[in-house]
């Protein structure tokens, strides 16, 4: 799959892992499209995939992504932000068109 996923974002799935799960826990990321945003994500710490879901490891982290989340995250960058207006994961999408674009 291609994807990137930056340092910040692996340090906060791994933080999540840790708090939530154990060695062998994986991180669930469901990505439905956002609107304006982007994509949005609802995340969790599992402990094994659902049917259906294809294990992606990067670095020893291991993702749990639902078949829309692979369509999706062809071409992302998954960030981690922490600012006053958001903390968490943030996608980077080149494929997103900003909603101020011109109707086609």
């Amino acid at each position: 799959m291609n994807f990137t996923i930056t340092p910040a974002a692996e340090r906060f799935i791994r933080l999540m892992i840790r708090a939530d799960g154990d060695a062998s826990s994986g991180f669930r990321l469901a990505v439905t499209p956002g609107g304006c945003s982007g994509l949005s994500a609802d995340i969790s710490v599992k402990r094994e995939p659902a049917a259906g879901e294809a294990v992606v490891e990067r670095n020893g982290v291991k993702l749990f992504l639902p078949a829309e989340s692979r369509i999706l995250l062809e071409g992302v960058t998954i960030d981690f932000a922490d600012t006053a207006t958001q903390t968490g994961l943030v996608f980077h999408d080149p494929k997103q068109v900003s909603c101020s674009s011109h109707a086609h």
